[in-house]
């Protein structure tokens, strides 16, 4: 009995133990956005950098075992924000056959304590991800709703989440949902406002359509804290008759054109791919026999947004997305069970870009094309480069040589290494001079021979030269 008892109190302990441990963002404070409006901090000035996935249909696809399980698995492969479709249709049902709400927007209709209600249960996955160290970014209602939702109703409901989710520390708001900004501009703006009023605690953006920012739009709204763009699905030149495209040719996979395009307006606010290609979804989407995008494209999407100067990004998988599973009627094409999914190695390869930034002073960053001497490349040959005042980052996608300006950040010697995207595997490569060095890869051309070169002040110590690995951050 005596073991038994020491057994339990012991399990106990190892797993309270082990909750212990989970980092907790928001105990640095809220988020807020960096003085030079480029990045999310927390109050206290540690840095955020936003790791996402779109888990789009968790409130209405999971029941609370597998909640508890995925977002486990989440925060064990480093992803610290979860974007969520809260309505994604009128009306919306939960997998416990629970209704979220009706045409009246009247939601006291549907809470029902001590149920598995809709919003009971979505309560229920906002503080299994707090238990977590995890974000929910609410997408309030999908963008295809809104001739649905007027502005009193989009009053009602910005009330309605507002109070119900102002005291819940892991909070973000997002507006719209993969729809062009000038359509239900007044509804958007009231939904907005009236959450705001409720809820002043948390930052909000607005998520819009494919190949598009928000920084067109809601630049200059008082309630819009940060910019995010969807770079979208499609592939260089695949336009597949558009009426209302927004981009010049056979530049679709270039995401690092809408960091661009953001910081552009004024004023400056900080800015995020929401949407990039998922891994293992046709591409362009709706041709079920083209090719898919793979680890080494969501790889890419990821450098080539953040070195442009993204202060985070979110990944995307096809199953996970729309939680996938026999029996579940798939769009785009999906296969896999979505717990299957998260072994594809696009979705475990995220959190070695998180460790990389966060191993540096990460708000002073800017992304810098000057580091790169010569005409750059185009398409898969583009290498875009990031630095600190002591520090550099450059993202070779295609492994193409490259002459690197090392004079562009302080130091008589640098120290260089490789990173792979791959695995987070290090690999020192020596000391330079200060000044333009050719560099080159270990690999076939364009044959997942990506890699980053990473330079660094000799007198500073961000990495020490024996390591092999990253360090895990956060």
């Amino acid at each position: 009995m005596k073991r038994t008892l020491f057994i339990v109190a012991l399990t106990i302990f190892t797993v309270t133990l082990q909750a212990a441990k989970v980092y907790k963002p928001w105990d640095n404070g809220k988020l807020k956005v960096s003085d030079n409006h480029r990045y999310l901090i927390h109050e206290n000035g540690t840095p955020f950098f936003w790791m996402g996935n779109t888990s789009w249909l968790l409130p209405e696809r999971l029941n609370r075992d597998e909640v508890e399980f995925y977002l486990t698995r989440e925060r064990e492969e480093g992803y610290n924000v979860e974007q969520i479709q809260v309505l994604n249709a009128i009306p919306t049902y939960n997998i416990y056959g629970q209704q979220a709400n009706d045409d009246s927007f009247d939601f006291t209709k549907f809470t029902k304590a001590g149920t598995y209600g809709y919003w009971e249960h979505l309560d229920y996955i906002v503080d299994m991800a707090a238990s977590n160290g995890i974000y929910i970014a609410m997408d309030c209602i999908w963008g295809s709703q809104i001739n649905k939702m007027d502005e009193k109703k989009a009053t009602m409901y910005g009330k309605f989440l507002g109070e119900r989710y102002k005291n819940k520390p892991n909070i973000i708001w997002m507006i719209g949902g993969d729809i062009m900004g000038d359509k239900g501009t007044a509804s958007w703006d009231a939904l907005a406002r009236a959450i705001k009023k409720a809820d002043p605690n948390h930052i909000m953006t607005f998520h819009p359509r494919g190949r598009t920012t928000s920084a067109w739009w809601y630049n200059d709204r008082e309630w819009l804290d940060f910019n995010m763009f969807q770079s979208g699905h499609r592939r260089y030149g695949q336009r597949n008759g558009d009426g209302d495209y927004t981009i010049k040719d056979n530049t679709e996979e270039d995401n690092w054109r809408y960091v661009d395009m953001s910081f552009e307006k004024s004023p400056i606010k900080p800015v995020i791919d929401g949407e990039p290609s998922y891994e293992d979804i046709p591409q362009g989407l709706h041709d079920f026999s083209a090719p898919r995008w793979q680890d080494y494209d969501v790889r890419r999407y990821a450098y080539w947004a953040v070195f442009a100067g993204c202060f985070g990004h979110t990944y995307g998988h096809n199953s996970i997305m729309q939680f996938m599973r026999p029996g579940v009627l798939a769009s785009f094409g999906a296969e896999k069970p979505w717990w299957d999914a998260m072994k594809d190695p696009g979705y475990q390869q995220m959190k070695y870009l998180k460790w990389l930034m966060l191993a540096f002073p990460f708000t002073e960053r800017i992304g810098d094309q000057s580091i790169i001497v010569g005409q750059n490349g185009e398409r898969y040959d583009r290498i875009i480069a990031t630095r600190g005042s002591d520090y550099l980052l450059v993202y070779n996608y295609s492994g193409k040589p490259m002459q690197i300006d090392l004079t562009k950040i302080s130091g008589t010697k640098k120290n260089i290494w490789f990173m792979n995207p791959k695995d987070g595997v290090l690999n020192y490569v020596g000391e330079y001079d200060n000044k333009v060095c050719e560099f080159t890869f270990d690999g076939a051309y364009l044959r997942e021979s990506d890699r980053v070169l990473i330079a660094v002040d000799s007198d500073k110590n961000y990495l020490d030269k024996q390591a092999t690995q990253l360090e895990e951050k956060w």
